[in-house]
């Protein structure tokens, strides 16, 4: 995948922690199951801007282009004109975040929470480095 070179990180959640998500958290996991479910696509994802703005997106696979949820939500925050990323969200069977979508929430968002969940938006954990 474009992007891919970074390490995929395992979704742990913190040692001990097993609290709900904040309500601005957790509407990011709902988007995000909103859109992988609206086309049927691998994975789902939503990320928050500095402004509160939200945007979402799904995995896409063609012939010429493969992009994955994480990477197509920044790049529309991008384009809407984010400059900075508070949060993000991942619905995925996966039971790792992939390496090119963390790398690009981390251009926007260093140290911003990437809740990963599952397709029930069930949350795996959270990555934060």
């Amino acid at each position: 995948m474009p992007g891919g070179e970074a390490e995929p990180a395992r979704a742990k959640a913190r040692a001990g922690e097993r609290r709900p998500l904040e309500d601005e958290d957790a509407k990011l996991v709902t988007l995000a199951r909103a859109a992988r479910a609206r086309i049927g696509a691998v994975e789902g994802a939503a990320v928050r801007d500095g402004d509160g703005r939200t945007y979402a997106g799904a995995s896409v696979s063609l012939p010429s282009l493969t992009i994955t949820a994480l990477q197509l939500s920044v790049a529309t925050a991008v384009s809407g004109g984010a400059i900075r990323l508070e949060a993000a969200a991942v619905v995925t069977e996966a039971s790792t975040l992939d390496g090119a979508g963390q790398a690009a929430v981390r251009d926007l968002g260093i140290g911003a929470p990437i809740h990963v969940a599952g397709p029930d938006g069930r949350v795996l954990g959270t990555v934060t480095d």
